[in-house]
């Protein structure tokens, strides 16, 4: 991909320093970034006085505001206020992406009932099920299937090797990494009489008795529904629905190795990063975020606006707009002073044998 840096200032909404006939055909770190040559440079990502101490002299650089382009040597430069969301801009311009020829792959398999939408790519060895309806512009890697009566939105991009099963329903604009599985069967199973678990769900500890007991599958009857603009990491899990459906809001973000349980109510423009999983039956409001390998219990829900620290482990509700850390998670500045009172522990079991000790000798002495 090539574009001229005038261009891509102009569509930044950037202020634009030096030679905007410059053409950019990539992105680099300051370091890596030479100097232009024949016209043409890859740009540096050089945000912050700190990356820019790397910058070779005549290279092309994104700055922010402040930055000043002529001291730095530069060729050229797209200055911008917020540089984060510019950098998303800059990768959007320059992203080729993963190539899906035109048309209908000769060894795909598509059942004579689906419904393909104008203008789609699909893959080899795509397997398409019965009533499925596929929208308009959808791109389908190779080995990826859908299942029947599955329901995909406009522009799809499902990459090689997704699973998708049958009645799934998603909006338009939707991403699937690689090796992502939609609509498997939840996770749901019963004794015919009361198990261990459920008695130390009561008990919170106490058996009455250990006896053998054996499980009995309850099917999953629902789908799974994903709003628009709904992206899916690689080998990310989200399980049908057991009555109703699992439901995806849009714009919601799904990392790679994320698994979403069976009932799960997710809002609008959240984020659930790599390794967190959410258990059966939990609701999640809108714009909420949890990090990395958190865990969320079955049948609790967290409300709009949360913000949840890497691994933490929420046991029970939070209110909307609260940030928690820890396992179990607590507000992030009450988990703070107990990570800190932790640290302390060792340094204060020294001072209570030394105590001990003293006090030892007091009473000998008496």
């Amino acid at each position: 991909m090539t574009i001229t840096l005038e261009d891509l200032a102009r569509d930044l909404g950037a202020r634009l320093w030096g030679d905007g006939a410059l053409r950019i055909t990539g992105a680099a770190e300051p370091a890596d970034a030479a100097p232009a040559a024949d016209g043409a440079a890859r740009i540096a990502m050089a945000m912050s006085p700190k990356f820019a101490a790397d910058l070779v002299p005549g290279a092309v650089a994104l700055l922010s505001e402040g930055m000043d382009p002529q001291a730095l040597g530069l060729a050229g430069a797209a200055i911008v206020a917020r540089p984060r969301l510019a950098m998303a801009g800059v990768t959007r311009a320059l992203d080729r992406g993963a190539e899906f020829p035109a048309g209908i792959h000769p060894s795909a398999v598509i059942d004579p009932s689906a419904e393909i939408g104008e203008g789609a790519s699909i893959g080899p060895f795509v397997v398409i099920g019965p009533r499925v309806r596929l929208g308009g512009g959808a791109r389908i890697g190779a080995h990826a299937s859908i299942g029947a009566e599955s329901v995909i939105g406009r522009d799809a991009t499902i990459h090689a090797g997704v699973r998708i099963a049958h009645g799934v329903t998603a909006g338009e604009r939707l991403i699937v990494q690689s090796g992502a599985v939609i609509g498997g069967d939840g996770f749901s199973f019963v004794t015919p009489e009361v198990s261990g678990i459920e008695e130390i769900r009561h008990t919170l500890g106490a058996r009455s008795e250990i006896r053998d007991q054996h499980w009995v599958r309850i099917h999953s009857l629902g789908g799974v529904t994903l709003g628009d603009d709904v992206e899916i990491g690689a080998n990310a899990t989200i399980d049908r629905g057991t009555i109703r459906d699992t439901s995806v809001g849009s714009g919601t973000k799904i990392d790679s190795l994320v698994q979403v349980g069976h009932n799960v109510r997710i809002g609008r423009d959240c984020l659930l990063c790599g390794l967190a999983g959410v258990a059966g039956s939990a609701r999640i409001g809108d714009r909420v975020v949890l990090a990395g390998h958190c865990g969320v219990n079955d049948n609790i829900f967290i409300g709009d606006d949360v913000i949840a620290g890497g691994a933490s482990k929420i046991f029970t509700n939070v209110p909307a707009g609260r940030v928690v850390l820890g396992s179990p998670a607590t507000r992030m500045e009450t988990q703070l002073e107990i990570n800190k009172a932790v640290r302390r522990l060792p340094r204060m079991a020294a001072q209570f044998a030394e105590l001990q000790k003293t006090v030892a000798r007091l009473m000998q002495k008496d």
